[in-house]
């Protein structure tokens, strides 16, 4: 009787104890502000990380490996995680991507690789030399289109603090100028969506004036003109209605708690002279550069787009372009436009590069280079193949503690990145997240540089078509510039 008593207290002490130690837990969980996975979900979270790091040993046997999952793998999304926490983000014993797929990009080193004494900062281009205030940022890589409203507030602010630290511009989106914005104090991008959202009236048309007062804000350096976006081309932007707060239909003009679909293009441009005419608007009504982004599909029309430039002087010219990928991403998209339409940025960069160059126009419009370019080695590609400034959207979501849930039109994303349900938001602390969005954005300038120094060149920006090969489809690879030589510029535009 005696043991049995004895066992019996073991048992509800040890019980006692589990329930004491679950409640501490739980109240240390709910009141930090560093990882927002516990905060949300206190004591069930931690079984994340346990999962995750039990999950090396068997996903080999049970699971995808390293290389499989899309759209982002395992590897690369590590690869952001560490980098963003500054931590060592070094591999061992040997690569686990695999270099025999056609098109995988192989980076030609040379036998005398640029020493540390000879390497140079990437100097800047100037984007707009005929505006009255140009633009001639610094950073190779920078934050991508993503909407306040696609995005929560913690995560806009978060962004806006991170691209100051980081000396990057942050593009606000189609979804207007938000307060978040503007916080952190760093270069905006703004973009001027099909639905004209922060540049609309009341009854929803192109505003000038309004763009007038934005154009004031000396924290705006450019404003880009969406045509069209990689995940979703021949389509405008989708806000779900239970993603439409009240500030965020207030900003966008629209009314709460309704669906926020963007007409699939703008009224005004509907060929290369009224896109023309339509950049020249905001440009002369802003004095500051205006481009356009797209996903690339036909491409003649950009030849007429050049040959319409010549004849109205390069100073008509967009002043920059941003190439998107078919492959990247978005919050709500239909499943055919995000799978089957358009061009991967790896076809679609290097034939822009060249229908510029052709017509020489090639110095005069800036190249942005977006999708899926999250890691070191995109950005080299994107360098080689000819752009001058590389976009991300994804990779920052990763900074910020994306987990790749796939819940982003849900509202109810776990790590508080795109969700508007204050619970979980709660978890994600702008402050910390600002800093991993630094840490980012120099770890893709110091992996783009380790590149850069073993081709032998003395910065990126020196990176060309020579440095970089492609595998084919026999295995063996060649050089980019021998399969997409530079062209030479038609004797008439020279």
């Amino acid at each position: 009787m005696q043991a049995l008593i004895f066992l019996a207290t073991l048992f509800i002490f040890v019980v006692g104890l589990m329930v004491l130690i679950t409640i501490i837990v739980f109240i240390r969980d709910v009141s930090q502000k560093k990882d927002a996975i516990r905060h949300n979900y206190p004591v069930i979270g931690r079984f994340r990380y346990l999962f995750s790091s039990l999950g090396e040993f068997f996903r080999q046997y049970f699971f995808a490996m390293d290389r499989e999952e899309m759209p982002f793998n395992r590897a690369e999304r590590e690869w952001v995680y560490k980098s963003s926490d500054g931590a060592d983000n070094t591999v061992a014993f040997g690569s686990t991507k695999n270099l025999t797929p056609t098109g995988t990009p192989l980076f030609v080193n040379t036998s005398f690789p640029t020493l540390t004494e000879h390497t140079s900062e990437p100097p800047p281009v100037t984007i707009g030399p005929y505006c009255p205030q140009p633009y001639a940022p610094t950073s190779l890589i920078n934050i991508s289109a993503m909407s306040y409203g696609a995005l929560s507030e913690p995560a806009i602010r978060a962004l806006s603090h991170g691209a100051k630290l980081a000396g990057c511009w942050l593009n606000t989106g189609e979804g207007g100028l938000a307060p978040y914005h503007l916080e952190g104090g760093c270069d905006l991008v703004f973009q001027i969506g099909t639905a004209k959202y922060g540049v609309r009236n009341t009854e929803g048309q192109f505003d000038v004036e309004r763009l007038h007062e934005l154009a004031a804000s000396p924290r705006i350096k450019m404003f880009e003109i969406k045509l069209s976006q990689g995940a979703k081309p021949g389509k405008g932007g989708i806000l779900p209605g239970e993603k439409v707060t009240p500030e965020i239909a207030r900003i966008r003009g629209i009314l709460p708690g309704h669906a926020s679909i963007s007409p699939n293009r703008h009224i005004e441009i509907g060929d290369t002279g009224e896109l023309l005419d339509f950049i020249d608007v905001v440009r002369e009504a802003t004095g500051k550069p205006t481009g356009f982004k797209l996903v690339l599909g036909e491409d003649e029309w950009l030849t007429q787009l050049c040959m319409a430039i010549h004849k109205r002087g390069i100073e008509h010219a967009p002043d920059f372009i941003t190439v998107d990928s078919c492959d990247g991403g978005t919050g709500a998209a239909p499943m055919p436009l995000m799978d089957d339409v358009g061009l991967p940025i790896k076809e679609s960069l290097p034939t822009v590069v060249d229908i510029l160059t052709r017509y020489g126009l090639r110095d005069r419009i800036r190249l942005i280079a977006s999708g899926k370019l999250i890691t070191p080695s995109g950005v080299a590609w994107a360098l080689c193949s000819g752009a001058d400034y590389v976009n991300s959207a994804r990779g920052f979501m990763f900074a910020l503690g994306c987990i790749q849930a796939l819940k982003c039109n849900r509202n109810t994303c776990p790590t508080g990145v795109t969700t508007h349900d204050r619970r979980l938001q709660k978890g994600l602390n702008p402050e910390e997240k600002a800093v991993k969005v630094k840490n980012f954005v120099d770890k893709i300038h110091y992996g783009t540089a380790l590149i850069a120094h073993s081709c032998g060149v003395p910065h990126q920006r020196a990176l060309t078509r020579s440095h970089c090969r492609l595998v084919q489809p026999d295995g063996k690879s060649a050089l980019m510039s021998t399969l997409y030589p530079r062209p030479e510029v038609l004797p008439e535009y020279r």
